[in-house]
């Protein structure tokens, strides 16, 4: 059942939650509100359930509005974060619970409550845990109850807010891939909010990138990595390593440090981002690039080498981060207070006065000194 949010608009108070929001949720698909704390992503997943009204603006589910409906009538599954679960009841009981309290007229018969319970259970691979309780389970257990829970009223749209926020990283990753297994085996329309990155390139078919009550940009994981329509995208997606510099014959300097353009650019003060993988680090500087930098520390991160470097003779707001293999550290042996030369393979320009970045190449030959290679 596709999803159509219409314009809506919310405020508490003096603080504006939600300004003029307007986003379209294919049938079957799974979407990922992912923004910073406050920036509306919950709210406006409340307002899609029903659980909060708009002050303007309207909700339609396959093109029929729902703005006025109250919850029951959504035929909306939600899965909070902290799960929820009925702490004096089994795991069966819990999942049964919302179909028990159904009107008369509604509530299905014992035996088939009985039924849809335990096909649910198993759909969560939890069957065997049936008779236990909440107080028994692990934390990505209690999701997957919560989860079978939401999906025991046959819910048009499946609504989750953080659900993997309180698990540690193992758990999450883990439960995200049976979650992204189960909704394409099964099709419901899902939308999730997340402040975590990683989980909503990820899980998503498409994410929607929020802001102060506002969406940035919405787009499928790829593109929105590799074009990023705002500086607030750019910012918000991950490391980025930043020089800031001005122009002058298209060369960007600041202090003793400077990259030559391949491309030409009529801004005067710019910024140049680079993600960690655009970023080769050498012994010397390059024909088009002088970035000498100092290591600040080593991380082993899985299955790369996380370097963390100070700039040398100019400056920057955060710390570089640069990856390389293992391969690359055993050769190197790169220690704390050693200099290098960061090479920029592709980097992205953000203009003064410009809101979307432009993504310029250097070519093979400008970059390669196999003698400077480390």
């Amino acid at each position: 059942m596709s999803i159509s949010i219409e314009g809506i608009t919310k405020r508490f108070g003096s603080f504006q939650a939600l300004d003029n929001i307007s986003l379209e949720v294919p049938d079957g698909k799974l979407i990922g509100l992912l923004g910073p704390s406050g920036s509306g992503k919950t709210t406006l997943l409340r307002i899609i359930a029903g659980l909060e009204t708009a002050d303007s603006g309207r909700i339609l589910f396959q093109g029929e509005d729902v703005t006025r409906l109250h919850v029951r009538e959504r035929r909306v599954g939600f899965v909070f974060q902290h799960y929820a679960l009925f702490r004096h009841m089994t795991v069966a009981q819990n999942v049964a619970f919302g179909l028990e309290v159904l009107p008369a007229k509604e509530r299905p018969k014992a035996a088939e409550i009985r039924q849809r319970v335990d096909t649910l259970l198993e759909m969560v691979q939890l069957g065997h845990l049936a008779n236990r309780y909440p107080a028994q389970l692990s934390g990505g257990q209690k999701q997957r109850i919560a989860l079978a829970r939401a999906l025991s009223m046959k819910p048009q749209i499946l609504l989750l807010d953080e659900p993997f926020g309180a698990l540690d990283a193992k758990v999450r990753k883990d439960l995200r891939r049976w979650l992204r297994t189960l909704h394409d085996e099964f099709h419901f329309t899902s939308v999730f909010v997340t402040h975590d990155q990683e989980e909503a390139l990820e899980l998503s078919d498409q994410v929607a990138v929020m802001s102060a009550g506002k969406i940035e940009q919405v787009d499928s994981p790829q593109r929105l990595y590799a074009e990023p329509g705002s500086r607030f995208v750019f910012d918000f997606l991950g490391h980025v390593n930043v020089f800031d510099g001005r122009l002058e014959e298209q060369v960007v300097r600041q202090g003793e440090a400077w990259v030559r353009l391949g491309e030409p650019v009529t801004s005067k003060e710019l910024q140049l981002y680079m993600r960690s993988h655009e970023v080769r680090l050498q012994s010397m500087s390059a024909a088009h690039a002088h970035l000498p930098l100092r290591i600040e520390s080593v991380s082993l991160v899985g299955a790369e080498v996380r370097l963390e470097l100070s700039p040398i003779g100019w400056e920057s707001a955060e710390p570089w981060e640069v990856g390389i293999t293992h391969a690359q550290f055993n050769n190197w042996q790169p220690k704390r207070g050693d200099q290098c030369y960061a090479v920029p393979r592709v980097a992205h320009v953000i203009e003064e006065g410009s809101g979307a970045p432009r993504t310029l190449r250097w070519q093979a030959g400008e970059m390669d000194d196999p003698a400077a290679m480390i």
